[in-house]
Parts: C-alpha cells; sequence; structure tokens
C-alpha cells in the first residue's frame, strides 16, 4: 500500500520543502523496509525453505548482476557513474528480494490470503484516486504541484513538453486544442497505475461469481480504460485467457473477448469522450517545434506527433533498436547504461523500455537467459499452485516487452512477493482452498 501512495508523497514532500540528500532518504523507506522484513522473517524461522528450481536460477540472476556490478565500465565499454551503477544494482535486485521475502514468509505466515486482498485493496485505491482526479482536479493544479519538481530536480527527469509533466499524462490527438488527459492516480503515470489494475482484475475474473465482485470489476475496469494503454488493455486480455486455461474456464476467456471488444471501441471513442485539457503557449511551441525537429515526413504532415500510429511505431522502434544493440555488443555495457538510470545519470541510454533490453545492455545476455529461465521457473511453479497469479505473472512478463516492469517498484515488489508466497504454498492445498 506504500508503494501504491509512494510518487504522490514524494512529489508533496519535494513542495514542502524536503528536498535534495534529505528526500533521497525518506525516499530509500520502501528498500529499509524490505530489508529490516527479510532479516526479521530471516531471524524469525531460522531455517530456509526446501530449495526450488526457482530459488538456484534466483540466485544466479543475482549473482550475474552483482559481477556486473563489480566489473569496471572501462573493461565492457559502458559510461555509467558510480551512482548510476548502484541505482541500476537496487533496480535489478529488487525483485529478487521480494522474492526471497515471499518464500521466507511462506515458512511463519499461514493468513496468505490477505495478500490478494492488498492487491485488490491498492488497485481500488488508484482507480478510485484517479477517476476523481480526471473529475475534479485541472491539470494546471498539476503543473503547479510539486511533481514537476519531483521529476525534475529530485530524480533528474526533464520533460520539457508538459510544463514539467510527463508527456503521457495526456493523450495527444493531433490537434493542438483537443489534448485528452489519461489517469495516472497516485503513481503519477498511466502506465504503472494500468499494471496494478490489470493484476487486481485477474484476480477478481479468478474468483467464483459474487455480485462485489463485479462492481469492482466495473470500477477497475472503468479506470483501466482512463488510463489508455494499450499495452494493458493487452495484457489483460493475455493474462485472462491464461487464466482460463490454468483454471479450465470459460467465463475468464469469454471476460477476455468482451474486455478486448470494449478497449478497441474505446480507444477509437477517446478522442470525442475523454477529459479534455489545454496545452499552455509554451507547450505549444515546443511541441511543435518538437514536430519541426521530428520531421514532417516521420508525422506524415502533422504538426503535433503522438497519434496512434505514432506510439506503437516508436515502441516498436525503441524495442528493435534495443535487440540489436545486445546482439552487436553481447557481453552487454555494465550496470546503469540503459533506461530511466541511464537518464537520471545523464549518460548516453543505450537501451530503453523494455526490460529484457534493458538487461541486456546492464548484464548482457547471460543477465537476460537468467532472468528468463528465472521466470519461467516461477511461472511453472505458480501454475501447479495458483491458477490466478500464474495468469498475472505471464501478464506482467508479457508487459516486460515495452515496459521496464521491474522499475515499477508496486509490480516488482508485490507480483514477486506473491510468487515467493506461493510458490511455498503445498499444491494441494493450493487448489483447494485457492489462497494466496
Amino acid at each position: 500500500m506504500g508503494l501504491v501512495l509512494h510518487n504522490a508523497a514524494m512529489a508533496q514532500l519535494w513542495d514542502l520543502g524536503v528536498r535534495g540528500t534529505s528526500l533521497d532518504v525518506v525516499a530509500a523507506w520502501k528498500e529499509a523496509l524490505l530489508l529490516v522484513a527479510l532479516v526479521f522473517v530471516t531471524w524469525h524461522v531460522r531455517r530456509l525453505p526446501a530449495v526450488k528450481a526457482a530459488d538456484v536460477l534466483a540466485a544466479s540472476y543475482a549473482v550475474v548482476i552483482v559481477v556486473y556490478w563489480l566489473v569496471p565500465q572501462d573493461v565492457l565499454g559502458g559510461e555509467a557513474t558510480a551512482r548510476g551503477e548502484l541505482l541500476a544494482l537496487r533496480h535489478h535486485l529488487f525483485p529478487v528480494a521480494a522474492y526471497a521475502l515471499g518464500r521466507l514468509t511462506a515458512l511463519a505466515w499461514q493468513e496468505r490470503g490477505r495478500v490478494a486482498g492488498l492487491v485488490v485493496l491498492s488497485a481500488v485505491v488508484v482507480a478510485g484516486v484517479g477517476l476523481l482526479d480526471l473529475a475534479f482536479v485541472s491539470l494546471q493544479a498539476w503543473r503547479d504541484s510539486g511533481v514537476p519538481g519531483w521529476f525534475a530536480e529530485q530524480l533528474g527527469l526533464d520533460y520539457e513538453g508538459l510544463s514539467g509533466l510527463p508527456e503521457n499524462w495526456v493523450y495527444n490527438t493531433g490537434d493542438e486544442d483537443n489534448p485528452i488527459r489519461r489517469l495516472v492516480s497516485t503513481f503519477l503515470s498511466p502506465l504503472a497505475s494500468a499494471y496494478a489494475l490489470v493484476v487486481a482484475l485477474i484476480y477478481i475474473v479468478s474468483r467464483p461469481f459474487r455480485w462485489w465482485w463485479a462492481l469492482l470489476a466495473v470500477l477497475l475496469y472503468a479506470a483501466l480504460l482512463y488510463t489508455h494503454t494499450r499495452a494493458a488493455f493487452a495484457a489483460l486480455a493475455l493474462g485472462l485467457v491464461v487464466l482460463a486455461i490454468a483454471q479450465r474456464r470459460a467465463l475468464p476467456a469469454v471476460v477476455a473477448a468482451g474486455a478486448a471488444v470494449v478497449g478497441a471501441v474505446f480507444l477509437v471513442a477517446y478522442p470525442s469522450i475523454g477529459p479534455t485539457t489545454s496545452y499552455t503557449p509554451d507547450e505549444i511551441a515546443w511541441l511543435r517545434a518538437n514536430a519541426a525537429r521530428e520531421g514532417e515526413d516521420r508525422n506524415l504532415g502533422r504538426p503535433f506527433p503522438g497519434a496512434e500510429d505514432d506510439s506503437t511505431e516508436s515502441h516498436a522502434s525503441n524495442l528493435r533498436e534495443g535487440v540489436r544493440t545486445v546482439l552487436r555488443h553481447p557481453q552487454g555495457y555494465g550496470l546503469g547504461n540503459a533506461g530511466v538510470v541511464a537518464k537520471r545519470t545523464g549518460v548516453g541510454i543505450r537501451a530503453g523500455e523494455s526490460t529484457y533490453t534493458e538487461l541486456g545492455v546492464d548484464a548482457g545476455i547471460a543477465g537476460v537467459v537468467a532472468f528468463v529461465l528465472w521466470s519461467l521457473a516461477i511461472l511453472v511453479g505458480l501454475w501447479r499452485r495458483e491458477a490466478w497469479l500464474a495468469a498475472a505473472f505471464a501478464a506482467v512478463l508479457a508487459l516486460g516487452l515495452q515496459t521496464d516492469v521491474i522499475g515499477i517498484h508496486w509490480l516488482a515488489f508485490t507480483v514477486w512477493l506473491a510468487a515467493g508466497l506461493a510458490l511455498g504454498l503445498p499444491r494441494a492445498r493450493a487448489s483447494e482452498t485457492g489462497e494466496t
């Protein structure tokens, strides 16, 4: 629940004057709490769980990451700073620590069903706050908040096209008079919000039908639509199909088909029905200049880039280029040369967006292979124990093709923690009670 509120809380603290090193220390609460939890649970159980294939592969992945952290940058051709290396080390190992906590906690905690309840509660908060924000809070209020400062001055993420707010906060229709807002909620991101909603929706559909589940599903799906995140729509459909196969039920597949149709219709109608906003004169000037820099031929003669085809091509282009970079330099460049970490520390971004290409840049083919094998071992283990979590995990792995999913701390902690817990649950009990 704290991870749901993290970005919004940090932005508010920045606005109140807590900045620089002081805010860095406060923002590290999640890593500190995770470390304390690991130490506490390890001391409490005083033994290790029976070793599984996924445990060995998790350790192998962690070893690869640590080795790449220790290898000097100039040996691999990287340019990352020492701070960037530490940030990347934390980034890549966060899901490993969450998984380890889950595996250890399974030895001591019998009430595992509460994890799914907290997942749904998190999603309800995200959906409720996000929809209320769209209805009652203007984009100008966000421009005047601590959010631009938190991103730019604290995190080093300079966003220019929307007065310091991330550009993906609006859906650019190609018409400078008709930008449409997207739901960002407490995550301050339409992508992170959408992915949390997908995980919760998969759990809800996995439950026996009850009217209250139906009401929650409508709320969460409505919020998901307003994130306008097509990758999340596709991941939800994929996850529900996997759920249908795992549970041997037709209903999740039917819901997947219905959600896909509604999502497609909503995307077409969004420029007409979405919550409209407006650009400031400075934003319009920047966007026009950006369009000129990008080239009119690329944008099909439109002065305002940003419609559906541009977004799709951008994601596909980033993925292709990232794959080429990894194949050209399979040994990797060392930690800190990819994604948000490279952007924050001012070095060249050799790959971005995709979890797999970022791993390939930071830790070479060895890192990608170790992560994929670990992920597949988890997926196989979940399939035998917890159908909804296997479906959600498959959806998250698919999202990793175009998004750095382990860079979204809520996903990296919640999904991998739940996976560790579920792998500690006996198969018979899991199939009988549907816990975790």
